[in-house]
């Protein structure tokens, strides 16, 4: 009887036709249970890190729109001080009116260190260091500097600027005084302020870091 070789019988049936391994039908099984387990942990972990980066994000635009310190006041006083201005302590009033009245803050301050080096030249006891309603032997005096301060915010922009949306000392001069360079020499306050604010704002930023 010749020889026969019988080793893929486990594998094929006697018509050549495959069978299946053992355990075949259960691996199938397995994998579609796996499968929809796998896959909804990989995308938890991409919700998860989407998640992550967008909270990273808000955060980092949270911290990039958080207020600018208002520190006009601390810069007006400071300068007004280095003048020994009278004025200094009233450095508050000077931006609460400002803004009240849309006034950059440098202005009334300004005029009154060109009209009375800061306050420290006026009529006596008249609390008038801007010149306002002084003619002559006229003078209009007020009761407090708060109470100047606030009556020449108002004046200015009710009479001088009323259609104007910034604070130009060149608008407000021809009518103001009656000199060509009022407005140059208040802009030299306002420009000087602003350099002041501009160091002390660096200082103050050094010394952070």
């Amino acid at each position: 009887m010749p020889f026969q070789m019988h080793t893929l019988g486990f594998f094929y049936g006697q018509k050549g036709k495959p069978k299946s391994l053992p355990g075949h039908k259960n691996m199938k099984k397995l994998l579609i249970i796996l499968i929809p387990i796998i896959l909804f942990i990989i995308s938890t972990g991409q919700v998860s890190a989407f998640e992550k980066a967008s909270a990273s994000s808000a955060q980092l635009k949270n911290e990039a729109i958080l207020p600018i310190e208002d520190n006009r006041a601390e810069i007006l006083r400071a300068y007004l001080e280095q003048y020994d201005s009278p004025l200094a302590p009233y450095a508050e009033d000077f931006i609460k009116s400002a803004d009240k009245y849309q006034l950059d803050w440098r202005l009334v301050a300004s005029i009154s260190g060109l009209e009375s080096g800061f306050g420290k030249h006026i009529p006596y006891n008249s609390y008038n260091g801007w010149g306002w309603g002084i003619y002559g032997d006229n003078v209009l005096r007020f009761n407090s500097w708060s109470e100047a301060i606030e009556t020449i915010s108002k004046g200015l922009r009710e009479n001088y600027l009323k259609d104007k949306a910034d604070s130009d000392p060149y608008f407000i001069g021809p009518t103001y005084a009656a000199s060509p360079t009022w407005a140059v020499r208040v802009s030299f306050f306002m420009n000087q302020m602003e350099e002041y604010r501009k160091r002390h704002t660096n200082q103050t930023l050094a010394l952070a870091l």
